[in-house]
């Protein structure tokens, strides 16, 4: 089982303006004159933050196994990126099989999907599941004019919406999957997939309080033993508990103490917030890990990562 991220901002897309990116520039000359003039050691050796970005597209995620079907997170504005892949990888001749999971339909999760290219060419087969009453509601209405020129009707693939229940297990493209339900406004979902012993959880958009026992018992059930979880940690602790309490967000320490208490291999941050720089993120992944080290007790190591777009974890 592989994990691909393909969008990982939270609540808008966003892109790397002018100064981020002379910031960027000015680093990579610095550290290539202090190397002597070799390019390839000095930028392996800056941070991430100066050699790459965590990207700024909003969230999709998607589950590769071995099986012919795809297996999606959310369409938020990575769809697009994935849709470019997938096309490039198979040709638009050849038909294929995507299977959705829809955490929740704000708009920035659902947003990739008029751009999602196969959705437009007959002979795809697009399963839009979820646990929202509003889900086929959502993606069609998005579609209608005066908000996108092309109608949902013109979609040229089959498209079919797939009701679930929350802590109902399905089969799905070979995977065995849970969807949860979570804390956000008008509900969220989180999913759990597991084959062949490996275990993937994608939950996001989702506010953890965990004064809650019994909520916080509710999670560490469903993360319990997951190869790795991809979490929304877009507030700082501080933000979370004051300015932005009841925004349906949680913070990186939360994550950390949920995941510490399920056992959980890999940590994978994610849902960042928009307004953040590629440094700032980088921060906050020093600070969690500091966080886990300090909090671990007598467990096992927790591997905490910063999803960017691109990364791919291998489980």
């Amino acid at each position: 089982m592989r994990i691909r991220f393909w969008g990982t901002r939270g609540s808008i897309p966003t892109s790397m303006n002018a100064d981020h990116l002379r910031d960027k520039i000015g680093a990579a000359v610095r550290a290539v004159i202090e190397a002597g003039g070799d390019p390839d050691a000095a930028l392996d050796a800056l941070p991430f933050h100066m050699r790459g970005t965590y990207g700024g597209e909003s969230s999709c995620v998607q589950i590769e196994t071995d099986g012919p079907e795809y297996i999606i997170c959310d369409m938020g504005s990575g769809a697009r990126r994935l849709a470019l892949n997938a096309l490039g990888k198979h040709g638009p001749g050849a038909p294929q099989v995507y299977n959705i999971f829809q955490s929740h339909v704000h708009w920035d999760h659902i947003m990739g999907f008029p751009f999602f290219i196969p959705a437009f060419i007959p002979g795809n087969v697009i399963r839009i599941h979820g646990c929202h009453d509003e889900l086929e509601m959502a993606f069609r209405r998005q579609q209608d004019n005066p908000s996108f020129p092309v109608p949902f009707e013109f979609l040229g693939a089959t498209i079919e919406f797939v009701k679930l229940e929350p802590e109902q297990t399905y089969q799905v493209g070979g995977l065995t999957v849970t969807p949860f339900r979570q804390l956000h406004a008008g509900d969220s979902y989180g999913y759990r997939f597991e084959k062949g012993g490996k275990v993937a959880v994608y939950s996001t958009d989702s506010e953890h309080k965990l004064e809650d026992q019994e909520e916080t018992d509710y999670f560490v059930r469903h993360f319990r033993d997951a190869d790795a979880v991809g979490f929304d940690t877009m507030y700082s602790l501080a933000d979370a508990t004051s300015l932005k309490e009841d925004w349906g967000h949680s913070s990186n320490m939360v994550a950390v103490e949920l995941c510490q208490m399920a056992a959980v291999k890999t940590l994978c941050m994610f849902h960042h917030e928009p307004v953040y720089s590629d440094a700032q993120i980088d921060q906050v992944l020093a600070e969690t890990r500091r966080f886990e080290e300090i909090s671990r007790g007598d467990g096992l190591p927790l591997h905490v990562v910063a999803s960017y777009d691109g990364l791919e974890i291998e489980l």
